[in-house]
């Protein structure tokens, strides 16, 4: 039963959430060409062309998280709190005029609990008994709108017309979307029931209770794969959001610290015109990525290296057959919508982020 209806914040800026990824240790250990393991001895000064090449390249990712990924968290970390302060005292407001609507910004993270009863959704459900996601964005956008206009920081907030999303220009700089959605806990769709597929030793069946258990989100907002059918059909229909589920299964060995590496790969040398990669494609073929290797150990911060690159190979294969399933819903294509000439552009793109990675040994200082 769907319990609660909360907002989902998402700043044009950054499309996943901010976590601090502990740094693995560097490797100690050094092989030489017969196999034999030599143990590093405390104290005594090793020539680095003596360090063997894996440990190289794992001391290169380690020095790439630090200088990179984590300068990037702290940039969005910085950014991200000023902008709900912002956004925040303007849901407050809207929650003022209509208790029905919860902001989940309570303390930046998460919602406050509460919970509302379908009952009193009643205006809002179509001639055809379906909760219509087009009339409640409506009623929220007029309220929020309604709130810019009493904030405090009506100054430098204006509401985007002209579009059917919630979306707030900040400061002339931001672009915030703030997305009404019900929190359905407990309850896992039929239309994912397929999942996990049998033969798959990925995820533990103990996983697989606590990501069913996490359920997911119906969120009111436009939908790609619709675009083109019934009009009504479209304006009325809801998206699932699997973002806790899709979390907890990234618990675990160096998957979050895969992610965040791939995020800022995708920041710094990805961010192209049409936008064909964004972070959630990269965070599905992570959980692809995560089936082709269950063990354990293949999340070692060994084996980072060969996770990312299996990644970013399977990405160029997605891009150029124009299809990128979803990992819950494998009959949505992810890229749908995306123009084919930025697709192609994409892969080429990678490929040679890819090349240079593989055939270049100090890659990760230049990248």
């Amino acid at each position: 039963m769907v319990e609660c209806l909360d907002y989902s914040c998402h700043p044009m800026i950054n499309n996943g959430i901010i976590r601090h990824n502990e740094e693995g240790a560097i490797s100690n250990s050094m092989h030489s060409s017969s196999g034999i393991i030599f143990q590093k001895v405390p104290d005594m000064l090793v020539p680095p062309d003596m360090v063997a090449p894996q440990s190289k390249l794992i001391y290169q990712i380690n020095k790439f998280c630090t200088e990179r990924v984590q300068n990037r968290m702290v940039q969005l970390s910085k950014t991200i709190f000023e902008i709900c302060k912002i956004v925040q005292d303007i849901l407050r407001e809207v929650e003022i005029q209509e208790p029905r609507f919860i902001s989940s910004l309570a303390e930046y993270n998460g919602s406050d609990g509460r919970k509302r009863s379908m009952s009193l959704w009643v205006e809002f459900i179509t001639a055809s008994g379906y909760l219509s996601s087009r009339k409640i964005r409506s009623r929220f956008q007029t309220l929020v709108a309604q709130a810019c206009d009493k904030s405090c920081y009506r100054d430098i907030v204006k509401l985007i017309a002209d579009v059917s999303e919630v979306k707030l220009r900040i400061r002339e700089r931001y672009t915030v979307q703030i997305t009404p959605a019900f929190k359905c806990s407990g309850i896992w769709p039929r239309s994912a029931s397929h999942w996990p597929l049998p033969g798959i030793p990925w995820p533990h069946p103990n996983i697989v209770a606590d990501v069913k258990n996490e359920g997911f989100d119906l969120l009111s907002k436009e939908c790609a794969a619709l675009q083109g059918k019934n009009n009504a059909m479209e304006g009325d229909a809801w998206i699932m959001s699997f973002r806790e589920a899709e979390n907890r299964l990234l618990y675990g060995g160096c998957r979050k610290k895969c992610l965040s590496i791939l995020k800022t790969l995708r920041d710094r040398h990805l961010d192209l015109p049409g936008e064909p990669i964004t972070s959630y494609h990269m965070k599905t073929l992570l959980l692809y990525e995560c089936e082709k290797h269950p063990q354990e150990m293949e999340w070692d911060e060994t084996c980072l290296a060969d996770r990312i690159n299996g990644i970013l190979l399977q990405m160029i294969s997605c891009l150029q057959c124009r299809r990128c399933p979803h990992y819950f819903l494998p009959s949505l294509n992810l890229f749908k919508g995306k123009s084919p000439n930025s697709m192609e552009n994409a892969a080429k793109e990678i490929w040679k982020l890819l090349r240079e990675m593989l055939t270049n040994s100090y890659a990760f200082e230049k990248l």
